[in-house]
Formats: C-alpha cells, sequence, structure tokens
C-alpha cells in the first residue's frame, strides 16, 4: 500500500468525535488493489499525529517509531472487528491495547551506570510523544468500546473497503459517499444482470 494520499477517503462518520476510529481508518484497501497508508513513512506519521493534536508538529519520529503506530493500528483494528462481528479479539491485540494504556511513565526511571552510579532518567522526547499519542489513542479506542457508541461500531459494507464508521444515520454502513455509490452501483448492476431479457 502507498501512502497515496490522492486516494485518501474523507474521514468515516464518527472519526469526529473519537480519534481512534480515524487512527483506525489510516489504511484502507480500496477497489482495483489500490489502498492507502497515512503511518507508511515517518513523515506521513508525523502529519497524521500533529493533525490529530497528539504531538507537536516539530516531533521528529523514526521508523521504529511508525512501526510501533502501525502495530498498536492493527491490534485496534482487530479489536474493533471483534467487536463489530460479536466475537472475543484475538488476546495478544487486547494486551496490545493495555500495554499501550499503561506505558505511560508517571515519574522519572531509576538508572545506574558506573561513573555515574544510581540516576534519574526521563525517557527519550521522542519515546514519551509516542507513548503519550499511543495511551490517548489506547484510552480513546477502550472508551469507544466500552461505552454506548461501541454498539455503533461497524465496517464499512462496500466491498473491499476494510474502515470502520460509527453508524450515525439510521441503516448507513457506508464509511463514505464513495463507497455508499459504488455499493449502490453494484446493487443495480447486479438487478440488472438478474433480469430476464
Amino acid at each position: 500500500m502507498a501512502d497515496a494520499t490522492q486516494a485518501v477517503l474523507p474521514p468515516a462518520p464518527g472519526a469526529d468525535r473519537y480519534r481512534s476510529l480515524d487512527f483506525a481508518d489510516t489504511t484502507a484497501t480500496l477497489p482495483a488493489g489500490q489502498g492507502y497508508d497515512l503511518l507508511a513513512t515517518p513523515g506521513s506519521a508525523m502529519r497524521w499525529l500533529a493533525a490529530q493534536e497528539l504531538t507537536a508538529s516539530d516531533v521528529r519520529l523514526y521508523e521504529v517509531c511508525t512501526l510501533r503506530m502501525r502495530t498498536l493500528r492493527d491490534h485496534i483494528r482487530a479489536v474493533f472487528a471483534a467487536r463489530v462481528d460479536g466475537s472475543a479479539p484475538p488476546e495478544q491485540s487486547l494486551r496490545a491495547v493495555n500495554d499501550a494504556l499503561t506505558a505511560l511513565p508517571t515519574a522519572p526511571l531509576l538508572a545506574w551506570d558506573g561513573p555515574r552510579g544510581p540516576h534519574r532518567v526521563q525517557a527519550h522526547p521522542t519515546d514519551q510523544a509516542v507513548n503519550h499519542a499511543l495511551a490517548t489513542l489506547a484510552a480513546d479506542a477502550a472508551d469507544l468500546l466500552t461505552g454506548p457508541d461501541g454498539e455503533l461500531l461497524a465496517a464499512c459494507g462496500s466491498a473491499p473497503c476494510d474502515r470502520f464508521l460509527l453508524r450515525t444515520h439510521g441503516r448507513r454502513h457506508w464509511c463514505s459517499t464513495r463507497c455508499g455509490d459504488r455499493a449502490r452501483a453494484a446493487r443495480a448492476y447486479a438487478r440488472r444482470s438478474r433480469a430476464p431479457e
């Protein structure tokens, strides 16, 4: 999947209320084998974090940071999919979300080295920024899943799209107008194909 910003769909319904929903949808599968990943590179991940106001725009991310973000995103997607399907999420995904929730250090850590002996250290500023962002996203996902909006969580009903949304308008099961139009066109084509000649 490319970092194809031209193909990016607009935020799904509910993404304005839950950053974790927007986070889960930073990757999507589109028709004709296309797709996108807004966390594909450190630069694109930094832009997404800054747009969500989860970190300052001058924090520099490294590939290890974006890998951590993509990994948590995959686990949140697995937990969301389990909620939509009414099944239990994979244990490793639940553990990853909980690990992110508890990763923020509340105090400087104890370090020990030869010349200095015991001393307190702060985590690296980039680690702190990423840990804060991931903890915030994990908490947001937990709030969505355990709150009243958890019942509204749905997967986009227009194949091959694999984004999530909140069903806020009755029966709507599409993440965007584009996906809704594609689903309606496919149904119309199927009806015409079945019609007797």
